[in-house]
């Protein structure tokens, strides 16, 4: 499996709001006895770093709660990581990453969650955009004369 497949669904279903999440992953979910809690939903804290300038000394922002959880399903693990003190959300990605490496389920899996969350972020970035550009001010000097 190529890495960056993983780390795009893994994005995709970390930035998806949980109750969409909910309402897509739990028909296809393993009955619990299946699913081999490895790290049940835990949350702690993460160390944002900046950057000055963008580029620049790093310096330290702030801290983000964020929740993490583990699992094994027939044999693959799945791991899911969400920000926030939602457990539940991280526990949802976890069993969703192992369902997704198993190679028989892979493309249909791919179908049916990742492909719609791809497209649903992509409108909201679109939407969020339009926002942004509506709002946008422009500045402009005059220039005196000397």
């Amino acid at each position: 499996m190529e890495t960056s497949t993983r780390q795009d669904w893994l994005s995709l279903l970390a930035h998806t709001p949980l109750p969409r999440l909910r309402r897509l992953l739990t028909p296809l979910l393993p009955p619990a006895p299946r699913v081999e809690w490895l790290r049940r939903a835990e949350t702690g804290l993460i160390m944002l770093q900046g950057r000055a300038g963008g580029s620049g000394t790093r310096f330290n922002l702030g801290e983000a709660s964020v929740s993490r959880a583990s699992c094994r399903i027939d044999g693959r693990l799945g791991h899911g990581w969400a920000l926030g003190s939602n457990g539940e959300h991280a526990e949802l990605i976890a069993q969703a990453d192992a369902l997704l490496q198993d190679p028989a389920r892979q493309e249909q899996l791919l179908a049916q969650w990742i492909a719609p969350l791809r497209a649903e972020r992509a409108e909201r970035r679109e939407q969020a955009a339009r926002e942004a550009a509506a709002s946008k001010v422009e500045f402009f000097t005059l220039v005196r004369g000397e």
